[in-house]
């Protein structure tokens, strides 16, 4: 079950999901329609924030990065 709390675990279903998204290219609104649209997204959409949606982003560079 993912939520909009669980960042990392957010990031994580995104990549897999998206493994060739070019993420200097993908916006917050994307990364909303990707998340929503995950089997396992299991929250409610209205609660979501830019500052939650930058966090998954940030998490997802961060984990196909390395850093």
């Amino acid at each position: 079950m993912l939520t909009w709390d669980a960042a990392y675990e957010m990031a994580l279903a995104l990549r897999d999901a998206h493994p060739d998204a070019d993420l200097e290219r993908v916006s917050t609104r994307q990364v909303y329609e990707w998340a929503v649209a995950l089997p396992e997204f299991a929250d409610d959409p209205a609660m979501v924030n830019e500052a939650m949606l930058v966090a998954i982003l940030q998490e997802w560079y961060e984990e196909i990065d390395g850093v």
